[in-house]
């Protein structure tokens, strides 16, 4: 499994058209950054911090096939990215990031 951190506001408009093409910072490095179960709470400390709204989107990496990347990222670990759009379909959860008043998130328990 890999996850993907997104506001609430931009999945709800990728149910709406069936298609994650990615957050702003997706678009503009040309792929869909992706954590692994063991990597999602740095990637919500480090880019997410303080941030409300937020859900952790689960998808089976085996499924996304040739246009999942595994590539060398933060403190040398292997990252997934998603060089194309994802379908929805391809979903396997959609589970919500609780904002603590100190700025982290609980992190809900994930399946590696």
């Amino acid at each position: 499994m890999i996850y993907k951190i997104c506001p609430a506001s931009a999945w709800r408009e990728a149910e709406r058209q069936g298609v994650f093409r990615g957050s702003p910072v997706d678009l503009s490095d040309g792929y869909i950054h992706f954590s692994t179960a063991s990597q999602v709470a740095e990637t919500a400390k480090k880019h997410f911090f303080g941030q409300t709204g937020l859900f952790l989107i689960a998808v089976n990496a085996d499924a996304l096939g040739a246009s999942l990347r595994w590539e060398r990222s933060r403190n040398d670990e292997l990252f997934p990215h998603l060089y194309g759009d994802l379908d929805i379909g391809m979903v396997t959860a959609v589970l919500s990031m609780h904002a603590r008043s100190d700025g982290y998130h609980d992190i809900p328990e994930l399946t590696p």
